[in-house]
Order: structure tokens, then sequence, then C-alpha cells
């Protein structure tokens, strides 16, 4: 008998991580290698926020806080929804947790039964299907393209839709493939939704200040009102404010959801970092001039690379509208043979190929669910994305 959960065969490591990981360890052997594979800014953290942890630590701010978040970050955060997204919540329907992560892994532990549905669609953010797989539930996903702009059309997501359906988790921004959807893109979805009234939306709205060439941001229970009981909006500061260490992430959504949440932290992680929790105070109040102008430098790299890209014999990269992602197909290298005279199949061996001969760590988009791609992140410096890219292009160019 084995000794494990049953349940940890029906998930996966996160493939994002483990790419960043052997990045790191080849690194560290010293090997010359361009990391592309974490979805983290390369910019710091304001000075502002960190001001005000260093505050919370000489007021001595460093004990149990509530369970799923202080008051005063509950009261940031719906003046947040308020001021952004003209979302009206009280501090009772509001959650957070050490991490955007976990906030989706206790929405789903909180409401899952086996059997239930999840309407993904591909391309997906890794964790995605396995959260709802530990859960007990089943991923239904729905395939886009480049086509589409890997967009989901209202045609698929009915289609898509059965009455074991319980949630669509939807994410715009898009991690991995930085598609954004408009507010008309978004009333199309929400149409079809409303002819469901059983099918709770998880909005994953991580990437909201990461849009580009004028693009505005909207989110489902803002486009449709109706569906704003049940609808739950999930946020962080791990992006925007470049926040990823300090894990915080964030939600509302009806009570009776945030109540069975917590319920759930209680008997797991408890509360969120105090010291973290006093910063992302001050991330949602203090200034938010700097959010822009970082936008705007993302807005530039992602240029450089699509450009650079779309120069690499084989592959074919479309200009994302958000995140900082690209989500390139390497169609046109499957097949060919690397010059170590090995035959690339897939996506993983075009990958595995592109680290070993030139030093660049992506992640395989079959990671992600839409083969063969894979995702590039550019939120690093100029410097290092040009000479990644331009390896990119010479691994590329010796394929035959």
């Amino acid at each position: 008998m084995s000794f494990l959960a049953e349940s940890l065969s029906r998930i996966k490591p996160s493939a994002t991580m483990a790419v960043t990981q052997l990045a790191r360890d080849l690194t560290a052997q010293g090997r010359d290698i361009i990391g592309l594979g974490a979805g983290e800014p390369d910019f710091d953290t304001p000075d502002n926020i960190k001001r005000a942890a260093i505050a919370a630590i000489e007021r001595g701010e460093t004990k149990y806080t509530p369970v799923d978040g202080i008051p005063e970050l509950k009261q940031a955060i719906c003046a947040k929804f308020k001021r952004e997204n003209g979302l009206d919540y009280t501090p009772a329907q509001i959650s957070v947790a050490p991490g955007g992560k976990p906030i989706i892994y206790n929405a789903m532990m909180a409401t899952l039964n086996p059997g239930d549905e999840v309407i993904i669609p591909t391309p997906y953010w890794v964790s995605y299907p396995d959260i709802v797989l530990l859960g007990g539930g089943k991923p239904v996903f729905v395939d886009t393209s480049i086509d589409t702009g890997f967009r989901m059309t209202a045609e698929a997501l009915e289609a898509a839709i059965t009455p074991r359906t319980k949630w669509l988790i939807f994410n715009s921004p898009s991690n991995p493939s930085g598609a954004a959807y408009s507010a008309a893109d978004l009333k199309r979805l929400t149409d079809v939704l409303l002819r469901h009234p059983d099918v709770w939306i998880l909005s994953d709205d991580m990437y909201e200040h990461l849009l580009y060439d004028g693009m505005q941001f909207a989110t489902p229970a803002q486009v449709e009102p109706k569906l704003y009981d049940r609808t739950l909006t999930m946020n962080g500061v791990s992006k925007a404010y470049a926040m990823t260490g300090w894990r915080i992430g964030y939600a509302g959504g009806p009570e009776i959801l945030i109540k069975a949440m917590a319920k759930i932290m209680t008997q797991s992680t408890s509360n969120p970092s105090s010291v973290s929790q006093w910063a992302a105070v001050e991330a949602l109040n203090g200034t938010q001039d700097f959010i822009p102008e970082r936008a705007k430098v993302f807005e530039e790299r992602r240029d450089l690379v699509v450009s650079m890209l779309n120069q690499a014999d084989g592959i074919s990269c479309p200009k994302p509208e958000g995140a900082f992602y690209v989500y390139p197909s390497c169609a046109g290298c499957i097949g060919k043979m690397t010059t170590d005279r090995l035959r690339i199949e897939s996506d993983e061996d075009f990958v595995k190929a592109l680290l070993a001969q030139e030093g660049v760590a992506v992640v395989q988009g079959s990671a992600f669910g839409l083969a063969p791609h894979f995702r590039i992140s550019y939120a690093t410096s100029t410097e290092a994305l040009t000479e990644a890219c331009t390896r990119i292009q010479r691994f590329c160019a010796s394929l035959s």
C-alpha cells in the first residue's frame, strides 16, 4: 500500500517553477543561462511600500492577525475595487490569502464536490487544472488559438457548459498568452453565463494593470452586474507592485463563499504574513504613479521580443494585449533536426534543445494545455531579452 495520498497522482509539479529552478541550478553550475520562465517583474518593490513594512515591524505588527486579513487591508481592498473596477464590496466580502494561488485553492476546496466540472480556457495558467483536480473536480478545457487571439468565444463557452458545470476560471490579461478581453468581448461571454444561473465565475485579474496599446481593463462582474452574486473577483499585489515574494493575494465575492474560504484557511495556512499585509495596505492606498511608467517599459519590451521572434525561422509570435508574456508558435520547427542530430517532435523537445544548445530557458506550451507553443516572460532587462532573442534566432537558423 502506498504511503502517499492518491490525490498526488492526479497532479504535476508546476512547470514554470521547474524551469525557473532548472535555470538557477544550471547558472550555479557555471552555465551562461538566460531564464525567461519566471512570471516575476524585475523591478524592485517601491520604497514607500518597503517603508510601510519597516514601520509595521517597528510598531510590533508581528503577531497573528485575523485569519483572512486585517481590517485595514480589507478596507483598502474595498476602496481599490470601488475606485478601479466600480465594484462595491464590504470587508465581510473580502478574502486575503498568502498569494493568489491560495485564493483559488481555497475557493475550489470550499465548493467542489467529486465530479463537479470547472471550465478552463486554454492556454491556461499551469496551476488551474491541478487545483481543480486536488479539489476532486474535473477540468473541462476550451481550446483557443492564434486565430481567435487566444480568446474564448461565446459559442465555445456555451458548448462546454453541462449540468455538472460549477465554475468558469477566467484570466484576462492571460498568463501565458497575454491575451486580453475588452468589455465588448466580455459581454458576449457574460450573456452566455446569464443563461446558466448555476455556473460561478472566478475572474483572475492579477495582470489588470499591464495592458497596452490603450486597451482598457474590464472584469466580468463590472461588465454584467447581474453576475455579481456568483463571481469571485481575484487580484493581488505581486505583479503591479513587484511584490511577488511578499505573498499577498485577495478577492471579493459573496459573503457565503468568503466565509467558507476563511474556514479552509483556519485549518491550512492561517493568516498571511502580518508585515506583508501592512505593506499591501500602503501599496493599495499609496501612490500609483509608477504603475503606468512600468507598464510602458513592459510594452516596449513586448514590442522588442515580438519583433525579434518573428524574425526567427519557424517561429510565429502574435502581439499580446497585456501581461508580460508572449506565446509564440514553434510549429515551423517541428520535424527539424538540431546540430546534435536530435529530431524536434514537440514543443517540449524544442525548449529542451534550446536550453541545451543556447542556454535560454523558456516553458513549453504543452504545460499550459496548448501546443506547439512556448512561453517567454519578458519581465526582465532589455539587454537580457535582446541577447535571448538573438540566441533563439541562432538556434532556429541552425535547425535543418
